[in-house]
């Protein structure tokens, strides 16, 4: 029995789209195939460039990447200790260094990010509560979270709270500032819809309509506290914080200058490590 028009029109149909959607891989591949090729190109320039600079000066001003990796080595293989709250571990040099670094990433960015947040929507959404509040947030917005360190060693004293602190101040106006921006930059249509199917408390209106709203902006913000974090880190150990800010600058005062940039590496790793975790994180909670 002969096919009929229809259906021979259908199979053309679904081959085209077989075909659009392999090609679409392919072009996908190639995209792919190509940024990871020039990012290899591009790694293997820096090292060049740094090999050859490395080979004119003293190894005490710039170690050549073999010898920042055997120190890398070294420092990850080497046995060490870690205490803390009356608990000891068996870890590397460098992984106990990284967790000790990590107490005050954390528990900084979970409260900066904790209270910038929701603080940000609230002055984003009420104009009134932002015209009470601007005075103060654009003064203290300028200053750096270092500033702060005569007082927070003053109030909780050097250590890893006092770091955690720290960290905790830069990733708070980060948070703050991308949440307000978020919400003065939705559409007021967004309000208006939400209030002509029924929306009329406040509360309901943050929940339903602004919170979704603003997430992308969140976010953002949030990856941007990632990255800074990790800097602040640095600055926040060199009064005495254990970490890996700490052991770059001693180690850097020491002449040590290969261990000194293997923590360096280490810490570039890390913010690539959390940088990708809250990326696949992002995409579990807002696909």
């Amino acid at each position: 029995m002969a096919s009929r028009p229809s259906d021979r029109t259908d199979a053309l149909s679904a081959t085209r789209e077989s075909i659009t959607v392999a090609f679409e891989a392919v072009d996908r591949s190639s995209v792919m195939s190509g940024r990871v090729g020039r990012g290899l190109v591009g790694a293997a320039v820096f090292v060049a460039g740094w090999w050859s600079l490395a080979s004119t000066v003293p190894s005490y001003l710039l170690p050549t990447p073999a010898a920042v990796l055997g120190a890398f080595v070294t420092e990850l293989t080497t046995p060490a200790t870690f205490a803390f709250g009356g608990v000891e571990l068996k870890l590397t040099e460098l992984s106990a260094v990284l967790l000790q670094s990590l107490l005050h990433y954390v528990p900084g960015l979970l409260l900066g990010v904790g209270l910038g947040a929701p603080l940000g929507i609230a002055l984003g959404y009420s104009t009134r509560l932002d015209e009470y509040f601007t005075p103060a947030v654009g003064l203290l917005r300028p200053i750096p979270p270092l500033a702060w360190m005569g007082f927070v060693i003053a109030w909780v004293g050097i250590g890893h709270a006092g770091a955690a602190v720290i960290v905790a101040i830069g990733s708070f106006w980060i948070t703050l500032l991308g949440a307000h921006d978020g919400v003065r930059e939705l559409p007021t249509e967004w309000i208006e819809v939400g209030e002509s199917l029924g929306v009329r408390d406040h509360r309901t209106m943050v929940r339903k309509v602004v919170i979704p709203g603003v997430a992308p902006s969140v976010f953002t913000a949030v990856r941007t506290s990632l990255g800074r974090s990790w800097m602040i880190i640095v600055a926040a150990e060199l009064f005495g914080a254990p970490g890996l800010g700490y052991r770059i600058i001693h180690t850097a005062q020491s002449l040590a200058m290969d261990v000194s940039m293997a923590y360096m590496l280490t810490l570039g790793l890390a913010y690539l490590a959390t940088d990708a975790l809250f990326q696949v994180a992002r995409e579990v909670v807002a696909p």
